[in-house]
């Protein structure tokens, strides 16, 4: 492949219709559920994932993995997004083993460019797994989507401790202590989106095995709030469900949207 393909293809990849499948939870999590056990610390823990299967060898080896540190962006005219999501639908709160899961029924959708995704679920993540200079923050929520002909999309949005969240009191009341499901709640998606709407964009991959090189991410620069007995009561179930920083070799950082 020359130089020129290369750019052209890297191009493509950043401001086309990219696939996702984050963090293995559903589209992610779950869909790693069929290979081996992978955890977050130990033998099975990031540093051992791409040695734990032959599906899983992208883990080491990969050049566009995630996540990143969110620092240094270069400013960009990027594909809009437009986010259109239920003010207030139901949801099924879940425990996977690796974190809490919020499916959600059809209606919500995110449109990259030209091209709709439909959420399909949102799952969360302790500390953040974008660090910004190097630093976590409290929590990180991921939304997943997937497109008609089956293309993922990601809309992440980090957390700093302050003021309570209204939006997470009736998942945390529902979330089950132990892997298993929970209860149909009434959750608003709109809710965790934060004031500001400028946003990083970069080509990367899921967070957990098979990370898969296939994602855009789309992630909000501005934080929201949780409380800080809101973040204990999700790292008692999960002290540490974050996926350590990777680098961003030959990718481009993009922030765009403001």
């Amino acid at each position: 492949m020359t130089g020129m393909t290369r750019r052209k293809a890297l191009h493509t990849t950043l401001f086309g219709a990219l696939v996702w499948a984050c963090c293995g939870v559903v589209a992610g999590p779950a869909a790693a559920a069929d290979g081996p056990s992978w955890s977050y610390e130990g033998k099975t823990g990031p540093e051992g994932w791409g040695s734990l299967s032959k599906d899983y060898a992208v883990c080491a080896q990969g050049t566009a993995q995630s996540p990143v540190d969110l620092v240094s962006p270069i400013g960009a005219d990027i594909e809009p997004v437009t986010i259109r999501w239920d003010a207030e639908t139901d949801g099924q709160v879940l425990n996977n083993g690796h974190t809490i899961e919020v499916k959600v029924p059809n209606g919500s959708t995110v449109k990259v460019g030209t091209t709709t995704y439909d959420l399909l679920q949102f799952h969360f993540h302790h500390p953040s797994e974008h660090v910004v200079d190097g630093k976590p923050l409290a929590m990180e929520v991921h939304f997943v989507h997937q497109s008609a002909a089956g293309d993922l999309a990601v809309v992440g949005v980090l957390f700093e401790e302050g003021a309570e969240n209204p939006a997470l009191a009736p998942i945390w009341s529902a979330m089950p202590k132990e892997k298993g499901d929970g209860p149909v709640v009434a959750i608003t998606p709109k809710a965790f989106l934060p004031a500001g709407n400028a946003q990083f964009r970069y080509a990367g991959s899921l967070t957990t095995p098979p990370c898969s090189e296939i994602v855009t991410w789309i992630a909000y620069e501005t934080p929201v709030q949780a409380s800080r007995a809101q973040i204990a009561a999700f790292a008692e179930l999960f002290p540490m469900n974050a996926r350590p920083v990777q680098p961003l070799h030959r990718r481009f950082l993009l922030i765009g949207g403001e």
